[in-house]
């Protein structure tokens, strides 16, 4: 398997409407994650532990929260917060 990130449920209900800028900035930063759990979860797939936290993030513009899924070596963004 590899390593992928996604909006959950999808981008529409999580960032439509968001600026494109600060969108851009999220998906960077959540690249970022993607890697870090790739390093650290080396085989995701044979995590045994119990569920991670979800995670809040500041980026320009804004912040986002995100959880790590190991067993599916996935990284899911469940809200963007983008500032007034």
């Amino acid at each position: 398997m590899t390593w992928a990130w996604d909006y959950n449920p999808d981008k529409t209900h999580v960032a439509g409407g968001a600026p494109l800028a600060f969108l851009a900035a999220v998906e960077e930063k959540v690249a970022e994650v993607v890697r870090m759990a790739e390093a650290v979860y080396l085989d995701g797939t044979a995590y045994t532990g119990g569920p991670l936290s979800l995670e809040t993030v500041a980026v320009k513009g804004g912040m986002f929260t995100y959880g790590i899924i190991p067993r599916l070596e996935l990284v899911l963004v469940h809200s963007v917060s983008p500032n007034p």
